[in-house]
């Protein structure tokens, strides 16, 4: 049995155990955050955590109007620059080694600012850890497939859990998350399904994947696993941006994913959808909605639908998925792709 299908087996119950178990320690992070007043996030990453940071802007920025940031470590790594951060700022670093040495330098010279830092990372001993005042723990136990896949929605599931501790006035929202594990659980029902879908794409070269606000992390989330797994060019797009030069490249057959939860993206996604389909791509739908669905060449019918917030948890396990069994149908092993190793260290 391969890791990477194994670990995504296995996200509901990290969700879950990540609810029960960090709560506490993610109370107390919202607590300092609200103590120090502060006014604006700044979030370092690389790889796929650097996808839970674009989530992470997108839900402190929406749920909690909270300006942030995604950092260039190189600002500090390669022109020993420091940001003027200071004491108002919230520093995150986001890595599920924590061995990444150039997310440390980040965090270790936001600290030395006076800035309020923590970290995400599967390694609560890590050097990551040491270099952070809160530490929030994924708690996955050994990631062994070299794709990403149960740390990064345990990191997702922290940014909720986080978003959740913020906001005191909607205790509701805690029952949210727990129906995102629920719906996680749910999706590994399209198992079979991908499986026999991707047989129509796997002699594909080349790919976009759209998505928009929350969901533009799983677009970029996909588009990684795809790329790292089947040595094709999958290309992420927001809705957006990608009217803004990229659409020029889609023409008829060429394949085109779309992530389209209910909520407020939803109707910028079916309008993309419908001026796409002028131009009579491979249209790839990932929805709730029973009618954008019907408008696709290949629909993915995502069984459940949650809050809009929370809804790259369920739909990240459509693409891990879907990326998996592609690279199966192209003959290929997505536990080893080649060239890459479980921790990348750069500076």
């Amino acid at each position: 049995m391969s890791h990477m299908l194994d670990e995504i087996r296995e996200q509901p119950d990290v969700v879950r155990n990540i609810i029960d178990r960090e709560f506490h320690q993610v109370e107390a992070l919202a607590a300092e955050i609200k103590r120090r007043n502060v006014a604006f996030a700044y979030i370092a990453a690389r790889g796929t955590s650097d996808n839970a940071a674009v989530y992470c802007k997108y839900v402190l920025e929406i749920q909690h109007g909270l300006p942030t940031a995604i950092a260039a470590p190189s600002v500090v790594t390669v022109y020993d620059t420091v940001p003027k951060l200071g004491p108002q700022a919230f520093v995150l670093g986001i890595s599920q080694s924590g061995a990444a040495p150039d997310v440390i330098e980040v965090l270790k010279c936001a600290r030395q600012s006076g800035a309020l830092t923590a970290c995400i990372t599967n390694e609560p001993t890590s050097a990551l850890a040491e270099a952070s005042e809160h530490v929030l723990t994924i708690g996955a136990g050994e990631e062994k497939g070299i794709a990403a896949t149960k740390t990064y929605t345990g990191s997702l599931a922290l940014i909720a859990l986080l978003s959740t501790a913020l906001d005191e006035t909607h205790p509701e929202r805690l029952v949210y998350l727990q129906r995102a594990a629920d719906a996680m659980e749910k999706s590994l029902g399209m198992d079979e399904a991908l499986h026999q879908l991707v047989e129509k794409y796997k002699a594909m070269t080349g790919c976009v994947i759209i998505g928009r606000g929350y969901n533009h992390c799983t677009a970029a989330e996909t588009a990684l696993k795809i790329t790292e797994t089947s040595y094709i060019s999958a290309k992420s797009y927001s809705a957006a941006a990608f009217q803004h030069g990229p659409i020029a490249q889609v023409n008829s057959g060429f394949p085109c994913l779309l992530f389209a939860p209910d909520g407020k993206a939803f109707s910028a996604m079916a309008e993309l959808g419908e001026k796409l389909r002028q131009q009579h791509p491979a249209l790839i739908s990932f929805a709730h909605d029973a009618a954008f669905l019907a408008s696709s060449e290949t629909a993915v019918r995502i069984p459940a639908s949650v809050a809009e917030w929370v809804s790259p948890m369920v739909y990240a396990v459509a693409g891990q998925l879907f990326a998996y069994w592609l690279s199966l149908a192209k003959g290929l092993d997505p536990d080893a792709p080649r060239g890459l190793e479980k921790v990348t260290k750069t500076v």
